[in-house]
């Protein structure tokens, strides 16, 4: 799954999950503070991520993760290793 998969993947769940606007979806925009994700929102997300991918992803992999792009790389290691 190449970048472009994954943000497209991450998208859909943050539109329809979250009802997030798909243009504030920019990869500088702070998932926290500009998309308004909590700390019981990225459980979700990382729940949803994971039936997605069939991949075992953990919270503890975004403890990092400030940015949509930080997002992707995040996913981007844990889906393609």
């Amino acid at each position: 799954m190449d970048k472009e998969q994954i943000l497209s993947m991450v998208k859909t769940i943050l539109v329809n999950e979250f009802e997030i606007n798909e243009t504030d979806i920019v990869p500088d925009a702070n998932i926290y503070e500009d998309l308004d994700i909590d700390s019981i929102d990225v459980v979700d997300l990382v729940v949803r991520l994971r039936a997605e991918t069939g991949r075992s992803i953990e919270p503890s992999n975004f403890k990092q993760v400030k940015t949509v792009d930080d997002l992707l790389d995040a996913l981007d290691t844990v889906i393609n290793n």
